[in-house]
């Protein structure tokens, strides 16, 4: 039941190398592979491998970003993935004014979580917000082993955070960093500078 519930596009996915140099066109400047067509289920690609050899297939495309010193990751936009994923349960972070999620588990050093609230199901890493799973590729793990209820099918339970939704959080601060030890920021007021009072203008 549970290869049901996983497109047969998605572990390959997230096997795939990223962020590499195209041999077909690395002199180019678009030539880093961060593009995946879910429709060939091949290797990685980059901007002009897409306007020549996958021109009307379903294509996602990936954000490179840098999480610690030398420490890198892969991650995809919520907006891209979640037009053919059910991606509840994972954790989202607003990176580069962006909401992603993580392709795969991250290490995470095992000291350091007492008092911690909410943890990955599957890897026990600690997660900002009430989440099951810290990536997609947990969420993967959690289905094959049939615990609770989760799906990758977007017809059973898929959930779209819209665009109002996504700028509402982002204007309100909830990036929150992705580190989980940083403390979130304090109140919008609390960063206001207080100032001299003035008084409304009289009507005439």
């Amino acid at each position: 039941m549970a290869t049901m519930l996983v497109p047969p596009w998605l572990e390959s996915l997230l096997s795939t190398a990223f962020f590499t140099v195209c041999r077909s066109h690395g002199d180019a400047g678009r030539s880093e592979c961060n593009m995946y067509c879910l429709d060939c289920k091949g290797d990685s690609f980059c901007f002009y491998c897409r306007s020549s050899k996958h021109k009307d297939h379903q294509v996602i495309q990936f954000v490179f970003c840098q999480i610690r010193r030398s420490s890198y990751h892969d991650v995809v936009r919520v907006t891209e993935i979640q037009k053919v994923l059910d991606i509840s349960g994972v954790q989202t972070y607003v990176i580069n004014s962006a909401r992603v999620l993580f392709l795969n588990e991250r290490p995470q050093p095992k000291s350091g979580k007492l008092g911690v609230s909410h943890l990955c199901d599957i890897c026990g890493r600690t997660l900002l917000d009430p989440f099951r799973f810290c990536s997609l590729g947990c969420k993967l793990v959690g289905i094959k082993r049939n615990t609770g209820n989760a799906s990758f099918n977007i017809e059973e339970e898929g959930i779209i955070i819209s665009k109002e939704e996504e700028e509402e959080e982002m204007r309100e601060g909830s990036q929150r960093d992705i580190n989980p030890s940083t403390p979130p920021p304090p109140p919008s007021n609390a960063r206001r500078r207080k100032g001299i009072p003035h008084r409304a203008p009289f009507g005439s």
